[in-house]
């Protein structure tokens, strides 16, 4: 790693990079300076997270200060073209193929395409917020600058600690199963292509090398140039788009329009289960937005590319669920491999050729914008200090994190190369749905709070009013879970909900609009966000929430003995260098 020293100990700040790794590069801040200092930080632990807990950050600070830290700027080289393939390659994965076949079988039947529907509209009400809020900050950190800016810093931790877990659990898990396609493209057993270790226990004895290789190969691609990364998504995703149009016209010759007679067999509650199911093929739209940075026009260009890339993925999602319902009554549909074995029953089985391409294809583009989602995320939150700075440099020659993008990958790569796909799928977790719902709650608070300019009343009740929309969607979210059929805890937490946000439109003033684009309908589209995004989360398994309970216990170890000094301290030396700015 590259070592930082201050040079001339000039007002600016800068730094020279030499070779080597030292203290400095994790905890330069003066909490960790010496044992003397650390234990003096740790009596004020109190003091401090009383400061920083509800502390919010400021535009400016992070389009500015934030990113100063990081030496060298990004390179802004991407365009409205490259931000549709981003979107789309981030994306379209796997998931079309793994998660239809589970969905459509046990829960919705042919209605798959309505969970499809219901899942996408969804997420595309989560890229609404995320887009007003990209073209605002447009800069690496994504949801963590959003929270930060709105929610203060210690929920963006706490959301940021377990989007990045999420993001290796991701990584690993789509690295495995590049290699389980390869396998079925050339004949072979997944298995067959890794290392069998039987000392080690069984969920962790298939050593898998080829998973390594592509997360290497993923990380130079990423760190050489995010132009160039953004010219081989374009292609890859390109080429993924033809496959897919194979697949959905050569099941279509196939299709028999009987098997949709019993179009939902378990009724809204099959439909709605299989919604919570296919909500993940849609998820990775959250890394593209930390390329604002890199854009040359925000304005513009976010907004066309994310919106019009989620777009362009419900609709090809939709029909291919439709293609595999008509070819396959839903109770023959396979649950692991769906459209590969309707082409082995309709005797298309060199079709499975096309899929497994498809799905290398996909996850490849998904590798490559999951990893440059991770590192920024990463640069961004090593600026705060919240992880350690060297995190937060930017390459001169390339204008990529090179260092976030490695150590990223290393993760990646240890959870890939010991971890079984079991395993990997047990750990997915609500982490995604939690910060969906964090940053719409977040964008109501920007449009109706400004300080300084909202009055205590108004203030009391938004409020209020977010308490009963966050509320009532929690008690609706709970008695779906408990599997209760009746109308009755509908019939008083869905108007609850309404009434709450009726009231926030009518009684609260609004005190901040957009500058360049905005959510439209606010605040009913970003409480309906809210609403889904926990309502989805009751039909989540009660595991995740276990490891969502475990991980966020250890981040918050780290952040009281850590993160809460190292950032305090850097907060401080913000706030002496603007002081010593203003005077004259």
């Amino acid at each position: 790693m590259a070592t930082e020293t201050d040079v001339g100990g000039n007002d600016n700040g800068l730094k020279k990079r030499g070779c080597g790794c030292s203290k400095q590069d994790f905890l330069p801040e003066e909490s960790f300076q010496s044992w003397t200092s650390y234990v003096k930080a740790l009596s004020n632990t109190k003091s401090r997270l009383k400061d920083r807990l509800l502390t919010r950050s400021m535009d400016h600070v992070e389009l500015n200060e934030m990113r100063s830290r990081s030496q060298h700027e990004m390179k802004k080289t991407l365009n409205w073209w490259d931000m549709i393939w981003f979107g789309m390659g981030a994306v379209m994965g796997a998931g079309i193929f793994v998660l239809t076949g589970e969905a459509a079988r046990n829960y919705s039947g042919p209605a798959v395409v309505v969970s499809y529907l219901i899942s996408g509209v969804t997420a595309l009400l989560s890229v609404l917020c995320y887009t007003e809020f990209s073209i605002e900050l447009p800069v690496a950190g994504g949801s963590f600058t959003y929270l930060r800016v709105e929610l203060g810093d210690f929920i963006a931790y706490i959301a940021a600690g377990n989007i990045l877990f999420e993001y290796v659990v991701a990584g690993a898990s789509v690295a495995r199963s590049w290699t389980s396609y390869l396998a079925t493209l050339l004949n072979h057993d997944p298995n067959s292509f890794r290392f069998h270790v039987s000392s080690l226990s069984e969920d962790y004895s298939h050593l898998d090398a080829i998973a390594v290789v592509v997360s290497v190969l993923v990380c130079i691609a990423a760190c050489k140039s995010t132009k160039a990364s953004s010219r081989f998504n374009s292609i890859a995703t390109i080429i993924h788009l033809i496959v897919l149009l194979f697949i959905f016209i050569a099941g279509l010759t196939k299709a028999n329009p009987n098997n949709f007679s019993n179009f939902a067999p378990n009724g809204i509650r099959g439909i709605v289960k299989a919604s919570s199911i296919l909500f993940f093929a849609f998820v990775g739209f959250d890394g593209v937005a930390t390329l604002g940075e890199e854009v040359k026009n925000p304005g513009r260009d976010i907004p066309i590319g994310l919106i019009g890339s989620m777009l362009v993925i419900i609709t090809v999602y939709c029909l291919l669920a439709a293609t595999l319902s008509l070819m396959q009554p839903y109770y023959q549909i396979d649950v692991n491999a769906p459209f590969t074995l309707a082409f082995q029953a309709v005797g298309m089985k060199w079709a499975n050729y096309f899929v497994a391409l498809g799905a290398l294809k996909g996850m490849t583009t998904v590798l490559l914008a999951n990893l440059l989602g991770q590192a920024r995320y990463f640069t961004h939150i090593g600026r705060t200090h919240m992880a350690p700075p060297f995190l937060a440099t930017i390459n001169e020659k390339t204008g990529t994190p090179i260092n976030a993008t490695i150590v990223m990958t290393i993760l990646n790569s240890i959870v890939g190369f010991f971890t079984s796909l079991e395993v990997l799928a047990n750990l997915l977790s609500l982490a995604t749905l939690f910060i969906f719902s964090l940053v719409a709650l977040a964008l109501l608070v920007r449009r109706y709070y400004v300080r300084g300019e909202t009055t205590a009343s108004d203030r009391n009740k938004l409020i209020g009013f977010l308490v009963l929309i966050i509320g009532s969607t929690i008690a609706t979210a709970a008695y779906w879970a408990l599997g209760k059929n009746g109308c009755i805890g509908y019939a008083v937490t869905v108007p609850i909900w309404f009434l709450a946000t009726l009231g926030l439109k009518v009684m609260v003033k609004e005190a901040k609009k957009p500058k360049l684009w905005g959510v439209p309908l606010v605040p009913w589209l970003p409480s309906a966000s809210i609403a889904i995004n926990v309502f989805i989360m009751g039909s989540i398994d009660g595991a995740s929430y276990v490891r969502f309970g475990i991980w966020t216990l250890m981040l918050l170890v780290y952040y009281v003995f850590i993160a809460l000094h190292a950032s305090y301290d850097a907060a401080k030396e913000i706030e002496s260098s603007a002081t010593a700015r203003s005077q004259p």
